[in-house]
């Protein structure tokens, strides 16, 4: 070949380097073609040329993946709530939601308006070995302050193996206890998560680290279900073995004592295409309680502030913590259209002795039954979207461990409610709401409040009330 033809080859070479990388590799094998195919390289030449740009886009190609700008993603939503009570008792409170009360409830119910939920999702994969996530969420409260940043998710996945069978989870993260408390609030049916199995886990998270075996078999199945868009608790992994400190996300560790956790869970399609998942997991740990004041009323009848002991004793049997097992058994039959979710669980946990003033090991049990239908092309106006009628039955003989005293905690709820799925981004739910539960929001009133003109009142009775709940989602 000669100088001058050489030359030209090199430029038209050289000016492939403007293409994308993508598009590289076409144009300069065409351009090398073509020139052998008219004699004026040979293919021996034709080859080396093609060789030294393959070994350049390979550069190119490791020099942007190290680049972590290009494996960053974002995504989100937000949930606006708004509660109407309708009947039952006055100065009612749901503590797992401050929109649900009236001018008499306790503490900061937010009695109109409420943004329950506003996370931002920051997740990827860098590499082969390694994905992230990030949540924090900009709802969250300190004292009477609402609407605060505060961190939800921190973790990263380790995967041991390339196909992602084997991975190990690092960080703050759910704690795989439960079908429902693994479901992402954005995809859960009913507003608030069932009180006897997400009482196991303080905000559902914690900090520790978590072994995943998720076969791909599984992996795939897990998969489909998220596409169809079925109301999927996410992939935990179909076993998972891990240890966390114990006290909740947020919360440092408070007696040098791990819990230890398990869960197996097992998806299947019948040949109808029917989708069913069961599952058993348990934990085990010692968890401390944090004592204050609240109101009780005494023997005479009169209402007095008290606050209880962590256990008896000298020193405090419970100062470093008492025994904190359960074990529960989950079942989801998918909504195709038609779908059943339950669960239920037993245990030993913290609790508070109202008639000894004193928090000691208790026994709880408690689950829910949840039916749903799934109406796919739901049109209104010029929508199409799903609409998802359900019905939630909750029943709870326990302890909430993770409130101010551990208290007794009983619950005999039902839920009727409805989804509307109008389009990816926006969905709106509306609940009917019978609850008959104990209020575990204290005022610690053992006397009349002079500032806001309410009565004295006794801490951690049970309350019969109606409510109709709505919620608007964004999803982004």
């Amino acid at each position: 070949m000669s100088l001058k033809l050489r030359s030209m080859v090199a430029i038209a070479l050289a000016s492939t380097s403007l293409i994308s990388v993508s598009a590289l590799a076409d144009s300069t094998s065409d351009l090398v073609q073509a020139l052998v195919s008219k004699g004026v390289l040979t293919e021996e030449e034709g080859a080396l040329l093609t060789k030294g740009r393959a070994d350049e886009m390979d550069v190119q190609k490791k020099k942007e993946k190290k680049n972590w700008t290009s494996h960053v993603n974002i995504r989100g939503y937000v949930q606006t709530r708004n509660t109407t009570m309708l009947s039952g008792d006055e100065g009612v409170n749901l503590w797992s939601d401050r929109s649900v009360g009236d001018d008499k409830s306790l503490g900061d119910a937010d009695k109109n308006f409420l943004i329950r939920r506003a996370r931002v999702i920051i997740y990827g994969d860098y590499g082969d070995r390694l994905s992230y996530y990030i949540q924090p969420d900009f709802a969250s409260t300190a004292g009477t302050t609402g609407n605060i940043a505060q961190l939800r998710d921190v973790y990263g996945d380790v995967y041991l193996t390339k196909d992602r069978v084997h991975r190990v989870r690092v960080g703050q993260s759910k704690v795989p206890y439960g079908f429902e408390n693994l479901q992402s609030s954005s995809n859960r049916l009913a507003l608030d998560r069932n009180d006897a199995l997400n009482s196991a886990v303080r905000d559902e998270r914690d900090l520790g680290a978590f072994y995943y075996y998720t076969p791909t078999n599984v992996q795939a199945l897990f998969e489909d279900i998220n596409k169809q868009g079925l109301k999927h608790s996410g992939n935990y992994g179909m076993f998972a073995l891990g240890a966390y400190n114990g006290q909740g996300a947020n919360r440092g560790d408070q007696n040098d004592n791990y819990h230890v956790v398990s869960r197996f869970t097992y998806p299947w399609k019948t040949d109808s295409g029917q989708i069913y998942e069961a599952g058993i997991q348990a934990y085990k740990g010692e968890y401390v309680s944090t004592p204050g004041a609240y109101s009780r009323r005494a023997s005479n009848g009169t209402l007095a502030s008290v606050t209880p002991t962590l256990g008896s004793g000298t020193p405090l049997s419970g100062r470093n913590g008492i025994n904190d097992e359960r074990v529960g058994v989950s079942f989801m039959m998918y909504p195709q259209p038609f779908g059943l979710q339950a669960e239920w669980n037993w245990g030993k946990t913290p609790g508070l002795d109202l008639a000894q003033n004193r928090i000691e090991e208790k026994s709880l049990n408690g689950g829910y039954v949840q039916a749903m239908y799934k109406i796919d092309n739901f049109q209104f106006f010029d929508t199409n979207g799903t609409l998802i009628p359900f019905v939630k039955w909750q029943y709870f003989d326990g302890y909430n461990k993770a409130e101010t005293n551990s208290p007794e905690n009983h619950v005999n709820d039902w839920e009727w409610g409805v989804e509307w799925q109008i389009a990816p981004e926006v969905e709106i739910a509306a609940v009917y709401h019978h609850m008959k539960r104990t209020n575990l929001v204290t005022g610690n009133r053992a006397t009349a409040s002079a500032s806001n003109n309410l009565p004295a009142r006794e801490d951690y009775k049970t309350f019969d009330a109606d409510a109709l709940r709505v919620q608007l989602q964004y999803n982004f």
